[in-house]
């Protein structure tokens, strides 16, 4: 292992995720934060939800209660006047749906006078849940999902027409009280009717897109489920005022300025990227193999967010995948890696944020007895990854605003 570029990687891991915590962002959207003259309540979904919780309570003592909805091990402490519960992520689950019925029980009765802060972040479409089929059906509809490759506008246009609190449905649940949504971004472009499923913004998409989706991906639906898809969703909401804060830009532009730091020209390819992540890992290897020999410090930078297609019964995230493919493009390069991390601290359904692969990443597995191509087709890459000591743990991070993918290129193989 390359150890200057592994220390590196750590490096531009823990200072650009640092950069984009959300706590300056929620106290910069607060600015211009004006209740009306009643009972101020907060609101807070989603994988950043308690970090924007804590940050919201400090800017706001007014606050006479308040509700967060986070991941489970996403409570570092508790938050004094607000009630913190965690939750099942990726795929909701009782305690989801019981903390959001709390929320909803909190809200209701409000009056025009009243105003609820709504904190949301990424994770939130699963974590603020009331279903309007069986909470057992809705789990395997987001499994089924999250399996078949879906993207994320795919899976939220689904499952905002199954539920009593996405697509605006939670707006009307506050109205006529005042919602102030203060929104981190986790998906491309920022479209805030898809980021966790839109709970208090108008629903841009349609019936017809939602039964589309239902299609192309062959979802074994129940008769109820397929009459949910083809109600519509709020078109209009005025209650609510909305800021966006944080996003995969300023995550990509702060790992760009610790890649300089550390003495790398960086050149940000995308924030946009949206692929297959073994795909994507082919990708960024070929860059990583086309520019090796050009005899100068260089970091390619992607953000976005991409998918696994599951086939096989490893264990991974789309991150490590990325990493793990790129490992065979970059097999013998003795100066370049691949990175690729989630700004929230974990990578599906495991304790790592991403991975790490160098030019020696393959060999190593070949040496200690893994089939890395085997491992890759069973969706295997956190196992493979741990082998090479090529996973990136930093825990829960307290923000999600995508994921952001580095090649890092030295001058020479000098470590």
């Amino acid at each position: 292992m390359n150890r200057i570029l592994r220390e590196h990687a750590s490096r531009i891991v823990s200072e650009s995720i640092r950069a984009v915590l959300p706590d300056e962002a929620v106290q910069r959207a607060l600015r211009t934060f004006e209740p009306r003259v009643g009972r101020i309540y907060l609101a807070a979904a989603g994988k950043a939800a308690w970090q924007m919780a804590q940050a919201a309570v400090k800017a706001v003592p007014a606050i006479e209660r308040g509700i967060v909805i986070t991941k489970y091990g996403h409570v570092p402490h508790p938050i004094p006047g607000i009630d913190c519960l965690e939750a099942g992520h990726p795929v909701p689950d009782e305690n989801g749906f019981a903390a959001t019925e709390r929320m909803l029980n909190m809200v209701h009765g409000l009056t025009a006078q009243d105003t609820v802060l709504f904190l949301l972040s990424g994770g939130g479409s699963a974590l603020m849940e009331k279903p309007l089929i069986s909470g057992a059906e809705l789990q395997d509809i987001t499994s089924q999902l999250l399996r078949c490759g879906a993207d994320i506008v795919e899976i939220n246009t689904v499952r905002k027409r199954l539920s009593a609190v996405k697509g605006g449905r939670f707006a009307q649940a506050c109205s006529p009280a005042q919602v102030y949504s203060i929104v981190l971004s986790d998906i491309i472009g920022d479209p805030l009717d898809m980021i966790a499923s839109g709970p208090a913004y108008p629903d841009s998409s349609t019936c017809a897109q939602a039964m589309a989706v239902a299609d192309k991906y062959q979802l074994k639906l129940s008769e109820r489920a397929r009459t949910l898809l083809g109600q519509e969703t709020p078109k209009q909401l005025t209650n609510v005022t909305t800021q966006i804060t944080g996003s995969v830009r300023e995550l990509c532009a702060a790992a760009a300025r610790e890649c300089a730091a550390l003495g790398y020209e960086p050149v940000i390819l995308t924030d946009r990227l949206t692929c297959e992540a073994r795909e994507a890992g082919r990708f960024l290897a070929a860059v990583a193999r086309t520019h090796a020999g050009d005899g100068r410090a260089t970091a390619y930078l992607a953000g976005g967010e991409t998918v696994v297609h599951v086939t096989g019964n490893g264990r991974g995230g789309r991150n490590q995948e990325l990493a793990l493919a790129a490992a065979e493009g970059i097999a013998g390069l003795k100066n370049a890696a691949v990175l690729s991390v989630g700004s929230d601290g974990t990578d599906g359904p495991t304790d790592a944020a991403g991975g790490y692969a160098d030019g020696d990443t393959w060999e190593t597995l070949a040496a200690v007895g893994c089939d890395a191509a085997a491992m890759l087709n069973n969706n295997d890459a956190y196992h493979a990854l741990k082998a090479a000591d090529g996973l990136i743990v930093t825990g829960a991070t307290g923000t999600n605003v995508n994921d952001v993918s580095v090649v890092l290129i030295r001058p020479d193989d000098r470590e």
